[in-house]
């Protein structure tokens, strides 16, 4: 068995209230492994913490002399979500929340 990493382009992460940082966290490593940017859209009912994240994560790739393109971080409701979904240029979205969101977005994204 061989397993391969192929990037896609950009990865958008959207993560529900209750684990924000864990949930961005893991999708956001593979996705990074993998060769990919990563959009992540946090909870609006936890936006301090999706900023604070993002300034973390923001100095870190500085420090390090990675391109900050490799992350961007959108604030808002469902507008945003619904957006993320909806755009072509994103080819895989990880989602993490209520399985009525969740219906939703297979509806948008098939």
């Amino acid at each position: 068995m061989m397993e391969v990493w192929n990037p896609l382009g950009i990865v958008g992460i959207i993560t529900a209230f209750n684990f924000p940082n864990a949930v961005f966290g893991w999708n956001a490593a593979i996705a990074l492994i993998c060769g990919n940017c990563i959009t992540w859209k946090g909870s609006p009912q936890t936006s301090m913490v999706t900023i604070a994240s993002a300034r973390i994560i923001a100095d870190v790739l500085a420090q390090n002399q990675i391109n900050p393109n490799v992350f961007t971080v959108l604030q808002g409701g469902v507008e945003i979500g619904s957006r993320m979904v909806e755009d072509k240029r994103i080819p895989l979205i990880s989602f993490t929340g209520s399985t009525k969101v969740g219906k939703i977005i297979r509806q948008k994204v098939n």
